[in-house]
């Protein structure tokens, strides 16, 4: 499908690089299908053939064309004939991926002065955080496969007691990534297959938030889908280890569908699975707020 000539046909604000969300072997649009914020997150995949948004995930073909063109879908369906497409009625299947020696980037150490400044600002306690989570830090010349990764703390995944992933949160307030991942094929395990969290210390009652620091706000008895994209291993995973469960996303208006759709996906698989709204988000409350918010539903 000759995706960009569609879109410079019909007008489509659209962009192949110059944005975080931009890579390359794709083609980036607002989503039509998220509520708030929508970004250049919807992406269009030229050689599998698929769109999917970092926010809000896969979407049909037609749908998405219909939506970005604000026509009927069998309007769209004719045009994207003339382009050459014959479009999947499924969601496309993960290629496996071929795994390279798991490792964090170049020069990772040790929290510097500066990382422990960027925690401090946001009230969090370093050393009870370099305890609990293992974090570390990196130089301003931290590399992994030609990727830099410099001024930011490392965020560790551990999956059975096993270091398999990590991610990565920029310190200087200036990067457009603020989370930048391990690569994929140097995952021993995808981070968005798994949780983040201390495992050791779960019951079977959980409360499910967005990212790492909300887990470090409320503590041991958070974990983390590591975005709002929920994956449907990650939904098998918390069916299978938790019976009642909260999620607290972030207030936004699509992390509230997103949270809504989880909660109804968590209810079928026949967990008490409760939404909670909070204003802003878990990472940015003041650490007794959060821990009175975490007593007030039931944990000691």
């Amino acid at each position: 499908m000759d995706i960009i000539q569609l879109y410079q046909d019909h007008s489509v604000n659209f962009l192949t690089e110059g944005h975080k969300h931009c890579r390359p072997g794709w083609v980036n649009t607002p989503c039509p299908h998220c509520e708030g914020n929508v970004g250049y997150h919807l992406g269009y995949n030229i050689q599998g053939n698929f769109y999917t948004c970092w926010r809000c995930g896969w979407h049909p073909i037609s749908n998405t064309v219909a939506k970005l063109l604000h026509i009927s879908e069998r309007q769209a369906r004719e045009i994207i004939k003339q382009y050459g497409l014959l479009i999947p009625k499924t969601q496309p299947l993960k290629t496996p991926i071929r795994i390279k020696e798991h490792r964090l980037p170049s020069e990772t150490g040790p929290l510097s002065a500066a990382h422990v400044r960027y925690l401090q600002s946001r009230g969090f306690d370093p050393d009870k955080l370099i305890n609990d989570w293992h974090l570390l830090g990196t130089s301003p010349i931290s590399k992994l496969d030609n990727i830099s990764y410099k001024y930011r703390i490392i965020i560790p995944y551990f999956w059975d007691q096993q270091q398999v992933s990590f991610d990565s949160r920029d310190i200087t307030g200036k990067h457009p990534a603020k989370y930048l991942a391990c690569p994929g094929d140097r995952e021993l395990i995808p981070h968005k297959d798994i949780l983040y969290g201390k495992q050791e210390y779960w019951t079977d009652t959980g409360i499910c938030v967005e990212g790492p620091t909300d887990v470090w706000r409320f503590g041991f008895h958070a974990f983390a889908t590591s975005g709002i994209k929920y994956t449907p291993a990650q939904v098998r995973v918390i069916a299978k280890t938790f019976k009642r469960i909260f999620v607290v996303y972030d207030d936004d208006p699509q992390a509230v569908i997103q949270a809504k759709k989880l909660v109804a996906e968590l209810q079928f698989r026949g967990l008490k699975a409760i939404r909670v709204t909070i204003e802003g988000d878990p990472g940015s409350m003041k650490q007794d707020e959060a821990d009175y918010f975490v007593k007030q539903l039931g944990f000691k």
